[in-house]
């Protein structure tokens, strides 16, 4: 007690001017703050910006039948994804591609089998690929895709000898696949997809039937 009197009085301090203030800026920053984070966790997740492609996963050879481990999705600027490219693996299963593909390629109509790429090799409108099984396996190993070759029937008589002159099914015919062994029946002889105008297509698939066909190289 004689202490207190001999320090005399205690003193409050004032707290510096504009404290109430300061208090209020900061609640309302860390308010704010708060309002944000509850509003970045209830907003839906940006998609990254991107069209999706589908590409080569790996590289691809000649006449190889896609599957899942062959492909992928990648996302491409708008303006670098070329005309006729696909976005679902679906788009693609199973089909065969048309010349020798790098990873990381896109992949579009005209790199696989069908009516797109037939019509781009051949240069016409109506062109359809045709699969001709070939009698010498050996000139089935000098293809490949882009090939321009002449179809050749051959021809036999009755006893299975050769015909003196052969016939000409189609000149200019463009290969557009050399399926690989896999794809083919054991012992049976290689099938080559070539590229026709849609009358030269049906008559090489009638005669290819019942004679034996060959191609001569251009």
């Amino acid at each position: 007690m004689a202490d207190e009197t001999r320090r005399g009085p205690r003193r409050w301090r004032l707290p510096p001017p504009g404290w109430r203030r300061t208090v209020a800026l900061r609640r309302a920053a860390a308010g704010l703050l708060v309002v944000v984070a509850l509003g970045l966790l209830a907003a839906p997740s940006v998609a990254p910006a991107g069209t999706p492609v589908l590409v080569a996963a790996r590289d691809l050879a000649p006449g190889v039948a896609l599957g899942p481990a062959d492909v992928a999705v990648r996302l491409l600027p708008g303006e670098l994804v070329p005309a006729g490219a696909f976005a679902e693996p679906g788009a693609v299963a199973g089909r065969q591609v048309v010349g020798g593909v790098r990873a990381g390629e896109p992949l579009t109509d005209v790199r696989l089998l069908g009516p797109v790429a037939a019509v781009a090799a051949a240069g016409v409108p109506d062109a359809a690929g045709v699969p001709v099984r070939l009698a010498d396996a050996g000139v089935a190993a000098l293809l490949a895709p882009g090939t321009r070759v002449d179809l050749v029937a051959a021809g036999a008589d009755d006893a299975g000898a050769v015909a003196a002159d052969p016939a000409l099914l189609a000149p200019g015919a463009v290969v557009l696949a050399v399926l690989p062994a896999p794809e083919r029946t054991a012992g049976s002889a290689p099938v080559v997809v070539v590229a026709l105008p849609s009358a030269l297509a049906a008559r090489v698939a009638t005669v290819s039937l019942r004679e034996e066909v060959t191609v001569t190289l251009r």
